[in-house]
């Protein structure tokens, strides 16, 4: 095979690729299925609450599909290189490739596409995942790459992120995953609370909710980040470039909804504090109020009984009862002395 066909046999052909991350086309297109539902039942909404409610259902799910998506996400910290680089082992051919990096909290994932694809009569076109979630081991993974026979620069950097690697890549990140990932799966539960309070006559807890959940998610951010920059970085050369990583698309739109959140908690907060009656407006909740109670501020704008003074209370009517005619002909006729006759 290797003098006929001018390739090595432990060489598979490169697998077919797919654009983006499976997870997180099921995440997207789950919610996007939710908000068509919602949508759907718009127009049964009339006046002014249709715009506060597409709002409302728009920011939510946007929230809660930004939680979800960066947690299963791959793009936490990326890198991408253009180069001149050695192909194969054992082989002195050098290519013209684009190599990519993404860090995820889950894992890596690096990418090899030939420029051209086609060089070497072969079709340049890697896309290869290393996870070290629980359940799943790194080195494992790393030891079938390697019997696959798996393309040098594939090869190079899933090696710097072993455990055994001097560079302390595996540790570092692994840990920067698994403390970011278990802040976000709180931000997450605390994104549910807040849609169920929401829906409930307890919004400024709604408020509070939706605060914890942006303060988690900058939480999430703050580990991946400091835990990322305990060591030094390791230099990733790849043929004659060095390859460098930064800040990805996941962290940044992290960051903004973790923002929007802490945002959105505190303006309700002090909403709720100051104009109550246009908060319950927004979210379409009944702003009448029992004419027998009133607002008490030393209790937190909590509902307390006031009673009616005798100077406030109506004055009593007096309302005739019904009287039988044949009472009142008798009375006439065996008293007709007395003033009235009572029964």
């Amino acid at each position: 095979m290797a003098a006929f066909g001018h390739t090595f046999p432990f060489y598979a052909g490169p697998k077919s690729t797919f654009p983006m991350d499976t997870t997180l086309v099921t995440i997207i297109i789950i919610f996007l299925t939710a908000l068509i539902t919602f949508i759907v039942i718009l127009p049964g909404i009339r006046g002014k609450m249709r715009l506060f409610w597409l709002l409302r259902v728009v920011t939510s799910l946007f929230i809660g599909a930004v939680i979800l998506a960066v947690n299963f996400s791959s793009e936490w910290s990326v890198g991408q290189v253009s180069t001149n680089t050695s192909y194969k082992a054992f082989s002195s051919e050098w290519i013209s490739a684009d190599i990519g990096l993404q860090v995820g909290l889950r894992g890596i994932n690096i990418t090899l596409t030939g420029t051209p694809v086609q060089q070497l009569n072969e079709t340049i076109n890697y896309n290869e995942e290393f996870t070290w979630c629980l359940g799943t081991n790194y080195a494992v993974e790393y030891a079938k790459a390697l019997e696959k026979g798996l393309p040098d620069p594939v090869l190079y950097l899933a090696e710097k992120f072993t455990p055994r690697s001097p560079c302390g890549l595996h540790r570092q990140y692994r840990l920067a995953g698994h403390y970011a990932s278990a802040t976000l799966w709180v931000a997450f539960l605390c994104w549910l609370l807040a849609n169920v309070m929401f829906s409930m006559p307890v919004l400024v807890y709604g408020g509070y909710m939706l605060l914890a959940t942006g303060i988690f998610q900058l939480l999430a951010l703050f580990f991946f980040s400091m835990t990322t920059s305990l060591t030094s970085p390791c230099p990733l050369r790849l043929g004659t470039a060095v390859l460098h990583t930064h800040h990805g698309p996941a962290f940044w739109i992290t960051l903004t909804t973790g923002l929007l959140c802490v945002l959105l908690g505190l303006t309700m907060a002090v909403v709720h504090r100051m104009q109550p009656h246009r908060l319950k407006a927004f979210f379409n909740q009944s702003t009448e109020e029992d004419p027998m109670l009133e607002r008490s501020p030393e209790e937190g704008g909590l509902l307390s009984p006031r009673y009616r003074s005798m100077a406030e209370s109506p004055e009593p009517q007096n309302i005739p009862l019904s009287e039988n005619p044949s009472t009142q002909a008798y009375c006439k006729e065996e008293y007709l002395g007395e003033p009235d006759c009572a029964l």
